[in-house]
């Protein structure tokens, strides 16, 4: 539990490719603060990310620039600029960037996102 205010600050360079099929731009991950992480997710033009989960840890997409359409427990939905979706934990989800630019949206998970609650759904 957090007892003091704490600061972060993010720099462009640290920005990282994972292995879902999106770049990763991580402003909030400390295990000091396990009840939320908050992160950029940019997602190339024409790129579809890996169908997969996050063991329990819900997600939420907001949507900051760009246009997509994501497959929630096999439902499509088109998002644009300032939509939210609410994924629930341990459902099948996936991203697809159909426009010209990037998809660029935050993900912000509850609990904090931690490599081991990825779980990929697809035949390597």
């Amino acid at each position: 539990m957090l007892t003091t205010p704490q600061y972060f600050s993010t720099a462009a360079e640290d920005e990282y490719f994972f292995v879902e099929g999106c770049h990763i731009l991580e402003y909030l991950n400390d295990p000091a603060d396990s009840e939320c992480s908050i992160a950029r997710a940019r997602v190339e033009p024409g790129v579809q990310t890996r169908l997969h989960s996050l063991i329990d840890t819900t997600e939420r997409y907001l949507i900051q620039s760009g246009s997509g359409i994501a497959t929630i427990a096999g439902e499509t939905k088109r998002l644009a600029a300032g939509d939210v979706v609410v994924i629930p934990a341990d459902c099948p989800q996936q991203i697809r960037n159909d426009g010209e630019d990037d998809l660029v949206f935050l993900a912000i998970c509850t609990p904090r996102f931690v490599p081991e609650c990825y779980r990929d759904l697809e035949d390597s």
